[in-house]
Parts: C-alpha cells; structure tokens; sequence
C-alpha cells in the first residue's frame, strides 16, 4: 500500500547517533512525510533529538555506538527488533554501517515488508590492511542480503558493490546526494551579518581564511591540514584556519585540545564548534579544505561550492563526486601534507584563479546537487518496492 492510496504506510529511518537524523536526514523526512509517509526517526538519544521532533518527525531512541562493542551491539539489535515487532513499519530505511547491518537484520526478523538502505560512503579502502578490509567487505555483503535495494550516494560505490559481489547490480542504484541550494546563497548574507560573525569568530578584516567542515578526527585528514597550515603561515602569516564541526571522543582517532595545542600554531586555528549558521561559515573562507582519507559523497563541498568558495580535496572516492579538478576545485593526494599546503597557497596567491573556480562552483551546485532530487528518487523507490511487493504477494 503506498503514500498515494490514501492510507499513511509507516516508515523508520535509522542512523546511529541524531546528529545524522538532523543534519543529514531533517529535510528528506520532512519531504517523506509531505508525501503522506507516517516517518519516525530512530538512533541513540541525544542533544539534537529534539530539533528532529521540533520538526515533526516522531523520535525512537534506540542505543548505539559506533565503535565495535559486540555486547553493546547485541543489546542494540535486540531492541531494534523489538522496535520493529512493537510498530510494525511498512518500510524501514537504514543509514551508516551499524544500522545497515543490525537494522536491516532486525527489520527482516520482524517481518518488515519494504527494507532499503543508502550506503553514505564504504567504510574499507584500498589503503587499509588486507585482513581488516575483508572483514568490512563481509559485513557489508551480510547487510546487502537483507536489503530489498541499496542506494548508493556515490557512483564509484556503486561499481564498488558490484565488483566486491556486495549486492548484484540490478539491488544497487546511484542516489547521489544533495543540499538546500536555496539555502545556501551567498546574496542572502548581508555584509553586517558578516562583519559581526567575523568579530565573534576573532577573525580580523581581510585576513585569509582556510574553512574546513566536519568531525575533528584524523580520518578526515584535520592533522595534515594542521601540518600544513604550518607552510601555509609562512607564506600568508595572518592567516586563518577555521575548523566548524562537533568534537567526537568516542572515535579513536578524535582530535583533543592536548594535540593541537602541542602543534604550536596558536590563535590561527579558530574552532568554531557546531553552528546553525553555515553559509556564515562558508562565507567567510577564501579556501575550503576537505582532505578526508575516506568519504561517501561528502556533503561540505557541495555547500562551499554553492556559496562560491573553491576547494581543495583529496583525490578519493567519493570527494570526487563533490569537485571536478580544474572546475568547481583541486585534488591533492591522500595523506599528503606538503601538497595539500602547495594547493592552498596556490589559491590564495592567485585570488583571480580562486573566484573563477568559486563562480563555477555556484554553477556547478545548482545544476547538480539539488537535494529536491534526491528526495524524489527515493520516494519513487518506495513506491516501486511497496508495489513490487504487492505483486509478489
């Protein structure tokens, strides 16, 4: 029975924490549920649950983590499929690795009809140790076998699955990903707004500014962008790096106070934190800097492009979804510090080369990541699979 036929079919989306389910997920359910789905988000409790609620969407908390705890992943999938016998969902929808796999498991043992997931980036990589690798790939074929389909963000993911015999091509498909364009605009800033949320910041008037977006934890490449910044001082010593994103102690390979205080660069790192006001944020770069040494389909470059910012990002899957080198950005090798510098300085030094690479990236954002698309693909797959279902039946 679909959202078309009058009735209100339920379905769950689930990530592991609820900073995904309101960053990353708020205006697709919001979209899901103008469609006439009866959606309910489900993740660990936590500070953002009740933004999601504010907005409409019905909140379970369910606890987990991220981090391999096998105990505490029992307990986890036994209270999803409790979750899913208790609400007895026409569709779940899983998000991220842990709910991909015990999500989906728990949605199939309770019986759920329609079971999807969007893959948001392969957490394995061909840098990674053999062993350690195998052992992703099997947990993402045993998570693929109890998908009905898989959407992929990112087009490369989707050969991935195909040639890692994940999933078969005809239960994969590219999804892409996508922002509020409409938000995003740097006309709709004043330049008061700017000026005052400079102030704030402590960033002085016409000092270079060098954005990064994003977790603080290594593997989003924060340590060489630290080394870096380190070349890029000499060459610009006013220069400013502004970090915008949640700390993460839960992950390994989070960045404390201690470290970057022992890099000795000083007042020119600028952690903002969380913020509400990101194209602020953006706004105020010269550079945008993603040096991730894995991503799905990052979302902080679509956003700098869409606000006219040039990037810089590392030559992996998915952030080359994100930028076409000589476009709407660079690539930089992995893991490479002094070529992510060289990159950087580049730009800074050549402000007619970094607005021509921000102009396109307006252009670029606009024509391609428009998220009102991304919500149209997957409410078209909900039907597809709730009315293949019916047949079968």
């Amino acid at each position: 029975m679909s959202a078309r036929d009058g009735q209100r079919p339920k379905i769950a989306h689930i990530t592991t924490i609820d900073l995904s389910l309101r960053v990353l997920l708020l205006n697709q359910l919001r979209a899901i549920a103008d469609a006439g789905y009866d959606v309910t988000g489900i993740s660990a409790d936590g500070p953002h649950v009740r933004a999601v609620e504010e907005a409409g969407i019905r909140h379970i908390a369910v606890p987990m983590t991220r981090r391999m705890a096998p105990l505490a992943d029992l307990v986890s999938l036994i209270r999803l499929y409790r979750v899913m016998r208790r609400e007895r969902f026409t569709i779940v929808h899983t998000h991220n690795p842990k709910p991909n796999l015990f999500g989906q498991i728990a949605a199939r043992a309770a019986g759920v009809p329609v079971v999807l997931s969007t893959v948001h980036g392969y957490y394995f990589h061909d840098r990674m140790p053999p062993l350690r690798r195998r052992v992703l790939i099997l947990l993402e074929k045993l998570a693929a076998r109890c998908s009905h389909l898989i959407l992929s963000q990112s087009r490369e993911d989707v050969e991935t699955a195909v040639e890692e015999g994940i999933a078969p091509r005809d239960r994969v498909e590219l999804l892409g990903n996508g922002i509020d364009v409409t938000r995003f605009d740097r006309a709709t800033l004043s330049d008061d707004v700017l000026r005052a949320t400079r102030r704030e910041l402590g960033i002085p008037d016409g000092a270079p500014v060098v954005g990064f977006v994003g977790r603080l934890v290594a593997e989003k490449g924060i340590l060489e962008l630290m080394e870096a910044a380190r070349e890029i001082l000499r060459r610009f010593p006013t220069a400013k790096f502004l970090l915008v994103g949640p700390r993460d102690p839960e992950k390994a390979d989070a960045i404390n106070p201690e470290l970057t205080a022992r890099l000795g660069l000083g007042d020119a790192l600028v952690f903002a934190g969380m913020r509400q006001d990101m194209p602020a944020m953006y706004a105020l770069m010269d550079v945008f800097a993603l040096p991730s040494h894995r991503e799905g389909f990052p979302r902080s470059p679509m956003e700098a492009s869409a606000m006219g910012v040039p990037c810089v990002v590392t030559d992996i899957r998915g952030c080359r979804e994100a930028v076409v080198s000589g476009e709407n950005g660079v690539f930089v090798p992995p893991r490479d510090a002094p070529a992510l510098a060289d990159a950087i300085i580049a730009l800074l030094a050549d402000p007619a080369r970094a607005a021509a690479l921000g102009r396109a990236g307006v252009r670029f954002a606009a024509l391609r990541f428009d998220e009102r698309r991304v919500f149209a693909h997957v409410l078209e797959a909900y039907e597809r699979l709730q009315a293949a279902r019916q047949s079968a039946r």
